[in-house]
């Protein structure tokens, strides 16, 4: 029996109830929607906090009987800059710490059949304090410092994103993150109860730059949802989305940004093209630019020449994109920097190859050779290379995928959440205490 109750969950610079794909709404987005929706499963509540951008955003959505969604207000209404978040701090964290006092003072949400399983089991339902705040992303993370002192409470986080990993990585007309964002999360490090980390490698990447206690770290990999992203009529969802029978179809899906790396492949079908004219190539790009990044993917392709054999389209419900993994005969996951690759992922959960950069996360997320292909870089030649190869080899590509959707299953969300929650059991033992060998 897991002795957390219930958890104040802080995604403060983007909401869970965004769409992925554009602005600053990407795998994190997902990853906190899935993974609350997986512990109110197993009996946990969840508050999931973030910043009110509008002034009709309801103080709090329901995204299940024990999970929510609360609008804290905390700076002007509408969108702040990434650069501008960090000077709204301190008001984000007094407004969840209000929140969360008020708590004790509400009943405990409904359960499916009316009572949460925690509640009383005559008269109104007892109110179920917050056990374990879990902050995600920096910006959540230093406000979930402030909180977590103030209520009293252990304090996990998830970077998702490093900035000295990033920066050390840095694409050509990519921008360093702030020296404020490494500061703060160097702040975060030595002050978190526990840090969960996607890969052993993202650990490894922890202790490395910023001195991270091995002990302190839980490594717990991302999930993916099999209920939605799995292989089914591939021929039915290329006919959906109007790809023809011989169509070599390649798929990007994400923020249109240099870090994710769309005009790679532009580059390196420019050079299939011209060099592997029998390759009928197509190409569609999901997604949408990303905060003030003035990356213009259309404008890319238009001076490639390639804007007849390429879509570049919005982003899309996740069940929808399902049905676009499933029309592609690869996708393309060509990041410089990914603390994991969700994308690679869902994907992989349909049935569909992946080629991706080995890099960060990728290399847990990909089976080199088994599920799909791994390229050293963003060489657009290699990344050609790649391509020309599964085109060449139908059947390998087939077998790729058949073994990635059975790769893919061991990654159910229930898996992460049931990792997560032994974290959080972790932080309550050494809420007070320092782990042994730190």
């Amino acid at each position: 029996m897991h002795q957390v109750r219930r958890v104040a969950m802080l995604s403060l610079h983007t909401s869970p109830l965004d769409q992925p794909g554009g602005g600053d709404a990407g795998g994190m987005n997902v990853y906190v929607r899935q993974l609350a929706l997986e512990l109110a499963a197993a009996g946990i509540i969840v508050d999931i906090y973030t910043r009110r951008s509008c002034a009709e955003q309801p103080d709090t959505v329901a995204l299940a009987p024990a999970v929510n969604v609360h609008h804290v207000t905390a700076g002007p209404f509408g969108k702040v800059s990434k650069e501008s978040l960090p000077a709204l701090i301190p008001q984000m964290a007094d407004a969840v710490s209000a929140h969360i006092a008020s708590l004790t003072s509400q009943p405990s949400p409904a359960g499916p059949a009316g009572r949460h399983p925690h509640a009383a089991r005559a008269g109104a339902p007892e109110p179920v304090p917050v056990n374990v705040v879990h902050s995600h992303y920096w910006v959540s993370g230093m406000s979930g410092i402030l909180v977590a002192r103030d209520m009293d409470l252990p304090l996990v986080h998830t970077m998702h994103t490093m900035a000295r990993v990033k920066n050390n990585h840095l694409p050509p007309g990519q921008s360093a993150e702030p020296g404020i964002r490494e500061e703060g999360e160097q702040q975060i490090v030595g002050a978190a109860t526990r840090l969960i980390a996607n890969t052993t490698a993202e650990a490894a990447e922890l202790e490395a730059h910023y001195d991270g206690c091995e002990q302190r770290i839980d490594v717990v990999s991302p999930g993916v949802d099999l209920k939605v992203f799995k292989p089914a009529f591939r021929d039915r969802s290329r006919q959906l989305h109007g790809i023809g029978q011989n169509d070599f179809h390649v798929m990007f899906a994400g923020r249109l940004q240099r870090l994710k790396g769309p005009h790679v492949l532009v580059k390196a079908a420019s050079l299939l093209r011209a060099e592997r004219p029998d390759i009928p190539l197509r190409m569609t790009f999901l997604g949408a630019r990303s905060g003030h990044d003035k990356y213009d993917l259309a404008q890319l392709l238009d001076e490639a020449g390639l804007g007849g054999m390429a879509s570049v389209l919005p982003p899309v419900s996740a069940a929808d994109l399902a049905d676009w993994y499933r029309s592609a005969d690869l996708v393309a996951v060509p990041s410089s920097s990914e603390s994991f690759g969700l994308v690679a992922l869902e994907a992989q959960a349909c049935g569909t190859a992946v080629v991706a950069t080995n890099v960060g996360g990728l290399p847990r997320a990909v089976s080199d050779g088994r599920t799909g292909l791994l390229v050293e870089g963003r060489s657009p030649r290699l990344w050609a290379e790649a391509i020309a190869s599964l085109h060449d080899f139908p059947q390998t590509r087939s077998d790729m995928g058949r073994a990635a959707s059975v790769f893919a299953e061991s990654f159910g969300w229930e898996n992460t959440a049931a990792q997560t929650m032994a974290s959080y059991d972790l932080s309550l033992t050494y809420q007070y205490a320092t782990p042994p060998g730190c």
